[in-house]
Parts: C-alpha cells; sequence; structure tokens
C-alpha cells in the first residue's frame, strides 16, 4: 500500500511538472500568475502545491524571462578554473547583471548551482544546451552566434 501511495504522488507530481513545462513554453519562457490560478481551477491541485513547485525548481519562472535563458555555474570547481571571468564576459557582453533580461528580450541571465559538468568547467546552459571549458573568447563566439541566427544573417 505505501508502495502504491508514493507512486500515485510521483505520478501527481510528474503530470504537474510537465503541465507547467507547457504552461511556460506557451508563454514563452514564463508561466505568469494568472495561469497558475486557472491550472488550480481545473486541475484541483491546491494553489500552495502549485507555488511550491514553481518556486524550488530554478527551471520555472513566474517572471518574464529571455527567449534565451543563460544559467551560468556558480560552484567552486567553475570557479577556480576561470568561472568570474565568463561572468565578467557574459555581464559585458549582454550589459545585464543576474536576474536581468536584455531590452530585446533575447537574453535573460541567471545565477545556479552546479550543473553537473564540473570535467569542463567553468560551464553554463543556454535553455537546455549545455557549454563547457569556457572562456571569455568563447563565451562572446556562442553569444553572437545566436544573435546572428535570431537576425537572419
Amino acid at each position: 500500500m505505501y508502495e502504491d501511495i508514493n507512486s500515485q504522488s510521483l505520478e501527481k507530481g510528474d503530470v504537474l511538472i510537465n503541465t507547467l513545462h507547457a504552461i511556460q513554453d506557451h508563454y514563452g519562457n514564463f508561466i505568469p500568475i494568472e495561469a497558475a490560478e486557472v491550472l488550480k481551477e481545473l486541475t484541483g491541485t491546491p494553489l500552495s502545491k502549485i507555488y511550491e513547485v514553481l518556486t524550488f525548481y530554478t527551471m520555472f519562472s513566474t517572471h518574464r524571462r529571455g527567449k534565451y535563458v543563460i544559467r551560468i555555474c556558480k560552484s567552486l570547481p567553475c570557479h577556480v578554473t576561470g568561472g568570474q571571468e565568463v561572468v565578467d564576459a557574459l555581464k559585458n557582453s549582454l550589459e545585464i547583471s543576474f536576474g536581468e533580461t536584455t531590452g530585446d528580450g533575447l537574453f535573460t541571465l541567471e545565477e545556479t548551482s552546479c550543473l553537473g559538468l564540473c570535467g569542463v568547467s567553468p560551464v553554463m546552459m543556454i535553455n537546455d544546451e549545455a557549454y563547457g571549458n569556457l572562456t571569455k573568447e568563447r563565451v562572446s563566439e556562442i553569444i553572437d552566434s545566436i544573435v546572428s541566427r535570431e537576425r537572419g544573417e
């Protein structure tokens, strides 16, 4: 019986997380408060449970974010292998700080704990793609490539 309860809880959690991902994809990288309230009405899930998931997982946001969310690792392995230089390059290139979005709505810069890629540190993730062995030059190339692609160059 205990296993059945845990299994049911996990399935409900998976459904909630997958639904939140779909909502976030629909709204362009964030979940408006109104959408969480509609989800509550449609599913009967308490709003407190929805917010618990929204605020626990860094992949979700209730604030508008850029098309490309850049998560930069702030763990010690990334720091000692040049992470601060990478952070500085990103901030200078994008002209924003952590928690901010560029004026054109393309990029949001976020800090995160370990991404689990210490062997190729320093690392960052842009949406779901990881980039390792970063240098300030490589960061500029990556950002320039995305900007060029977005402008159709």
